[in-house]
């Protein structure tokens, strides 16, 4: 466990997207076999342990600790495997250190009432670095900032073989990888490509820069609403049905619905939504079914979920992506004339006459219930990766409203000293009423100030959870706003971030509940 738990600790304390890349390059490099398959499948999401629950493991720390201790240490730290593997007072003598091999093959062997006297074990032998890994590995909340996507990045760039053939092969590899490996340091030849399941690296845009338009001509380019749910690929044929996101993660099981649906031979390009009423519901409707590994009955019937398809990839045998995206517009929409799919639709092209007729629909995409715009260029091929000149995004610019600060939290990781996860409310007559929480858009030393002030300004404490004064006003920046019966507000924002502290503003004058609901969509 020493080098994964080595791993994850760089993977945390490194932001950069290219340090997290060197930091995985290393690990595959100096990591023998199957070890650092198993690593891989925890990094990407494809190992899980199903009799370790975090409820064994705080269960277990409770009986070594005293459980008030072990609440005021949780309730300072903030995250139960950094607390438990902190507090954990291992037994003098042990001192058996278990491979992640070994972890993963015991806990495969181990029935539901063997699998806490496992744990305890591997916890007395660990250091603190190594409980912390483990507990991470089995909750399956690794955390470290790394989707699929990126390890296999990681994978090409290390071996020197490009990541669309490791997407290829992906769908027919599994766990521990030892082909995978294989074929990437040269002993064996490439496996075979499961393309009925594969992958297809997506193709993305730039956001438009100002000045962008006076150099495209309009007749080049096709026009489309940006929808606001998530971005996602549908691959179905001879027997398989997958749904990825756009970080090629298989969020399938979260959406049965979907995969229902996927009575086709096809690789499609679209939207994830749920829809309501004949129309499009608020992207906090969406969430509710977002990263559940189990979906009830109700939450099926309360959010039905619903693909607004953009693009055909392949249709069959037949690879699309080489065709300009007016054929592909065209083929796609042949191909759903055909095929019908329940719980799905094409996205219409948005007509317009010039940049400046274009620009008002734009102004108006609230009305839509989108982001704003995709511009597309006519002759476009599907690229994979993010190509100059092809696509870009014209979102509408954020909302903003001036909040006052409630309450504070402690954060995780390298931030949970610090309380840097904020709720803020707006007035509704003489009371201030939660509207939102954030916890980025403010500097290092923004952060620091605000920890600061909560200390000094605080009035009530309830767990890990701060209220404060009312005094201190956060400008908050938004995507949108829609209707939520889960907050006292009625209100729920899209992507809320600290556009700005206004230390220099009276909380009196922050905005009012009702102006917050003249901005639903």
């Amino acid at each position: 466990m020493k080098r994964f738990a080595a791993l994850l600790d760089g993977l945390i304390l490194t932001p950069a997207r290219n340090g997290k890349l060197r930091l995985m390059q290393d690990y595959f490099a100096h990591t023998p076999d199957p070890e650092r398959g198993w690593a891989l499948a925890a990094l990407t999401g494809a190992l899980s342990f199903h009799h370790a629950k975090s409820s064994t493991i705080r269960a277990l720390a409770v009986e070594r600790v005293d459980p008030a201790l072990f609440d005021w240490s949780y309730d300072f730290v903030g995250d139960l495997a950094e607390t438990v593997s902190l507090v954990w007072p291992a037994r003098p003598g042990v001192n058996f250190q278990p491979a992640l091999t070994d972890v993963v093959a015991e806990l495969g062997a181990a029935s539901r009432a063997s699998v806490p006297g496992l744990i305890e074990r591997w916890f007395d032998g660990l250091d603190p670095a190594g409980r912390y890994a483990l507990i991470k590995l089995l909750t399956g909340n690794l955390r470290v900032g790394v989707s699929a996507r990126l390890a296999k990045a990681a994978l090409a760039e290390w071996s020197g073989e490009a990541i669309e053939d490791i997407e290829d092969v992906w769908p027919s590899l599994t766990p521990p990888y030892g082909p995978l490996f294989d074929w990437l340091e040269g002993r064996a030849e490439k496996p075979v490509a499961a393309m009925r399941g594969a992958f297809r690296t997506p193709m993305l845009s730039h956001p438009l820069e100002e000045g962008d338009l006076a150099d495209m001509a309009p007749g080049d380019w096709r026009a489309e609403w940006k929808w606001d749910g998530i971005r996602v690929q549908l691959v179905a044929g001879g027997g398989v049905r997958r749904l990825y996101s756009r970080t090629g993660d298989d969020i399938g099981p979260a959406f049965p619905d979907v995969l229902e649906s996927m009575d086709f031979d096809a690789v499609l390009d679209g939207e994830l939504l749920v829809a309501r009423e004949g129309g499009i519901a608020a992207f906090n409707d969406l969430q509710q079914r977002l990263n559940r590994k189990k979906v009830t009955p109700a939450m099926l019937r309360d959010y039905p979920a619903f693909v607004r398809l953009y693009d055909i990839l392949a249709e069959g045998e037949h690879d699309l992506r080489g065709l300009g995206f007016d054929e592909r517009r065209a083929r796609l929409a042949a191909w759903f004339d055909r095929a019908r799919p329940p719980r799905m639709d094409v996205s219409p092209l948005v007509p317009f006459a010039d940049w400046g007729h274009l620009a008002a629909l734009r102004a108006d995409s609230a009305a839509s219930a989108s982001e704003g715009l995709m511009l597309k260029r006519c002759d476009s091929p599907y690229v994979a990766g993010r190509p100059k000149g092809l696509w870009y995004k014209w979102k509408r610019g954020p909302l903003t409203v001036d909040t006052v600060m409630m309450y504070a939290q402690r954060g995780h990781g390298k931030r949970s000293s610090y309380y840097s996860d904020y709720t803020f409310g707006a007035w509704r007559g003489g009371e201030l009423v939660p509207v939102g929480k954030a916890y980025f858009g403010f500097t290092d030393e923004e952060m620091r100030q605000l920890d600061k002030w909560v200390r000094d300004h605080t009035t009530k404490r309830f767990g890990p959870v701060r209220e404060v004064e009312p005094r201190l006003v956060l400008e908050v920046a938004f995507d949108s706003i829609h209707r939520s019966g889960r907050h006292k507000s009625g209100l729920a924002m899209r992507f809320p971030r600290i556009a700005r502290i206004r230390w220099d503003k009276p909380a009196a004058e922050a905005d009012l509940v009702e102006t917050l609901e003249k901005l639903v969509t």
